[in-house]
């Protein structure tokens, strides 16, 4: 079945976003590392794929956060031919903070390898920016971001990549919209 993956860091609202996307029940908890494993849910005529987050997990060692991102990468490679499109949550107000500090310790971020993952896997992707009710400039955040993955501010001219949300506070209509143009021109719709 042809499926739609949502991945980030643990915490960032994948499953939240999720739940206000679909209406359906999907766990999420205030502490990170609910989503142990990929969870399935169907919806309409695909499959929504909710990833477990990669990084600090309450309760899990770092042995065991090591391996479910493994399995993470594992899974997309996997299932590379039936994904149709990658969701990446980012949580805005620590972003930039988190992929400057593996910057300087010269490690490859997370989020920018699962970004260049996806693109040379030939999965579109798009980065739902979370938590944007609380970021005041707005357009200087996601400047950052869009720099941080490698593309070019202004993020505007990355309106296909980038989308600004808030999953909490159900500000979701142009990520919704944008999953349905993507779908719409490889599947039919969403």
């Amino acid at each position: 079945m042809k499926e739609i993956i949502f991945v980030g860091r643990s915490n960032v609202g994948k499953s939240t976003l999720i739940r206000v996307l679909t209406g359906k029940k999907v766990p999420v908890g205030k502490l990170p590392g609910v989503t142990r494993k990929p969870l399935r849910i169907p919806y309409q005529n695909i499959q929504i794929t909710d990833m477990p987050g990669f990084g600090y997990m309450s309760k899990v060692t770092r042995k065991g956060q090591e391996a479910i991102k493994d399995n993470i990468v594992h899974y997309i490679e996997d299932n590379a031919s039936n994904i149709l499109l990658g969701v990446m949550v980012v949580n805005t107000t620590s972003f930039a903070e988190i992929v400057d500090r593996w910057t300087q310790r010269n490690e490859i971020p997370v989020e920018v390898e699962l970004f260049e993952f996806f693109n040379e896997l030939d999965i579109d992707v798009i980065v739902a920016a979370n938590k944007m009710d609380k970021v005041k400039d707005q357009d200087i955040v996601l400047d950052g971001i869009a720099q941080r993955l490698g593309m070019s501010p202004p993020w505007r001219q990355w309106l296909d990549k980038i989308v600004p949300v808030s999953a909490k506070k159900g500000n979701l209509g142009e990520l919704k919209e944008l999953i349905q143009k993507k779908m719409e021109e490889t599947h039919g719709s969403f």
